[in-house]
């Protein structure tokens, strides 16, 4: 099995490696994509409505080689497309960032405001769709021998609370299908989940940057989680938790205490 070390104890590198970013047009997935195009990868930035984004991106992280990819959620077909395209044009993939996903702030006690359509549609996006990226991208992944998968989970999948029980509800089916891929998909492919708590982002609509920071200040560290610190996690298990697999890491200020 290859490693990324590049030579001598403590040197990691992801030069000559291709990620997978989906979402990776905003927020989070954007973050995540800033970080490991620094550290030499060249990334294939997943999209869905946003294309001018993901292109501008690949522009604005720099070097050569950052492909913007049409990797919608729903859509299976269209997700082993990408899969396809991404071997045409990058030869190959060593990292997937399952990013991607949706939610809408549902009051948990008001049942009747989660209708069926907004639960199906958070399910889909938020568990069927990682799962069918993993399966399309799997043959690729293991040809890399030393390849790794990191889904982007949440507190909420531990705590319950969340902006809606359909979004808490998905966030532990990823955490459990991590489990079993981890499983399934040793040794060629470690499986690793990092679940953020509230992230200063637009991806709770309405949500804004005061409702972070008073998530934050219940927190025993007190500190707004900003999506560079889930990037940055999500860099360290890549390159330095070698022997990690089937756990999920919390980024959360201690919230889940």
């Amino acid at each position: 099995m290859s490693d990324i070390r590049a030579g001598g104890q403590g040197e990691y590198s992801l030069k000559g490696k291709v990620a997978v970013v989906t979402g990776g047009s905003s927020g989070i997935g954007a973050a995540i994509c800033r970080r490991l195009a620094a550290a030499g990868a060249r990334v294939a930035i997943g999209y869905n409505s946003g294309a001018d984004r993901a292109a501008a991106l690949a522009k604005e992280i720099g070097g050569a080689g950052h492909l913007p990819v049409h990797i919608p959620m729903e859509d299976s077909a269209a997700i082993r497309a990408a899969a396809a395209e991404v071997e045409s044009k990058l030869g190959r993939a060593d990292v997937l960032i399952n990013s991607a996903g949706i939610t809408k702030a549902v009051a948990h006690a008001d049942l009747d405001a989660l209708d069926d359509d907004t639960f199906d549609k958070i399910m889909r996006t938020n568990v069927r769709g990682p799962f069918a990226t993993i399966r399309a991208f799997a043959p690729l992944l293991k040809r890399s021998g030393d390849a790794i998968i990191v889904n982007i989970s949440s507190v909420s999948a531990a705590t319950g609370l969340g902006s809606s029980i359909a979004y808490c509800a998905s966030k532990a089916a990823v955490d459990t299908m991590g489990l079993s891929l981890a499983r399934a998909l040793g040794p060629q492919i470690r499986v690793i989940g990092v679940s953020p708590a509230a992230v200063a982002t637009d991806f709770v609509p309405g949500r804004g940057r005061a409702g972070v920071e008073k998530q934050a200040a219940a927190t025993p560290l007190k500190i707004v989680a900003e999506a560079d610190d889930v990037a940055l996690a999500v860099i360290s298990a890549i390159t330095h938790l070698r022997l990690t697999t089937g756990t999920t890491i919390m980024v959360d200020s201690g919230r889940h205490l």
